[in-house]
């Protein structure tokens, strides 16, 4: 299989959708079936899948149905660019996590759970903050999550500038 094939705008764009869904559905199975509290910088780290995606989507159901070559590789450029914010996003959180830089006032020092009762749920609300943005709550090989959104971000945007820079329509 030649790679001209595999960066046709159709396979790029199911390829690009498919994985920003991989891995924003893993970043939510780690916090909801793993337990891992997101901090408020990892939280913003998923906005640019969250609005990718349906451009992504976009891109693909205009790839499949003929729509015009410049809408899709519009849609894929667009698509890319989010995923290279998703990856600056990821080395500021990276950077923070390490000391290389300080984080936003806005990240907690402590992680507190939510009440039980029902009554104090409003209160708890604003009194209880995710963990700190400083602390990596995770490792694999030596990477935290910010560090894998950063790989992942950079592999998808070079998915979705493939699909631009195909001959294909």
């Amino acid at each position: 299989m030649s790679f001209q094939r595999v960066s046709s705008p159709v396979v790029s764009s199911a390829l690009l959708a498919l994985g920003m869904v991989a891995t924003v559905g893993g970043a939510l199975g780690f916090e909801h079936i793993g337990g891992y509290i997101p901090c408020a910088l990892c939280l913003l780290q998923r906005d640019p899948y969250y609005y990718g995606i349906p451009v992504a989507v976009a891109a693909l159901a205009s790839a499949l149905f003929g729509g015009p070559a410049w809408l899709t590789r519009t849609l894929l450029a667009i698509a890319g660019i989010m995923m290279l914010v998703g990856a600056g996003m990821g080395v500021y959180h990276a950077g923070v996590e390490w000391g290389f830089w300080e984080g936003p006032a806005t990240c907690a020092t402590t992680a507190q759970g939510v009440t039980q009762n029902a009554g104090d749920l409003l209160a708890d609300l604003n009194s209880k903050h995710g963990p700190s943005c400083t602390e990596a709550s995770f490792r694999f090989l030596g990477l935290s999550f910010a560090g894998w959104n950063v790989i992942a971000s950079l592999i998808l945007a070079a998915i979705a500038f493939s699909g631009v820079r195909s001959r294909k329509a």
